[in-house]
């Protein structure tokens, strides 16, 4: 599994997770060792917002959560995913396969994708982020379901 972040100031570097992800290796390896540094580096309104994955809301990840002062974007259970790291992943993907052959090991892939991550523009990550009012007036006007995001 592979983790990052992006907010229109930064973008975390990729974290690439080994075995199961459970709340607290989410705590500890996610939130302590990457998110909480990103969001400080943003600033006092910074905002995380993640989705409603049983990791991301263990009694233990929200006790952290409360006591590192994060903000957290309130996410209802069983929502379209508006998130637009989704889109994110998919520029990613795009960019790998469109810049490199096939990887010949993980290593090499890893390296790939940390090289592509780097190398997508703030103007994509900016205009992503910047959609969220959009992605959610029409989620809205469709009843949650299908919109073009």
């Amino acid at each position: 599994m592979i983790w990052g972040g992006i907010s229109t100031r930064l973008r975390t570097p990729l974290y690439h997770l080994v075995g199961n992800l459970t709340g607290l290796r989410y705590q500890n390896e996610i939130l302590q060792a990457l998110v909480v540094l990103a969001l400080q580096a943003i600033g006092p309104r910074a905002i995380l917002q993640d989705d409603n994955a049983p990791p991301h809301r263990s009694a233990a990840v929200n006790t952290f959560i409360q006591q590192a002062r994060v903000n957290r974007m309130l996410w209802p259970a069983n929502s379209p995913d508006l998130n637009p790291i989704e889109h994110m992943w998919d520029e990613l993907c795009r960019r790998v396969q469109q810049h490199h052959p096939p990887p010949a090991n993980l290593g090499q892939l890893l390296q790939w994708l940390q090289q592509e991550w780097n190398g997508v523009p703030r103007a994509f990550i900016f205009n992503l982020i910047h959609s969220m009012r959009q992605r959610c007036v029409e989620c809205l006007a469709h009843n949650g379901g299908h919109t073009r995001y």
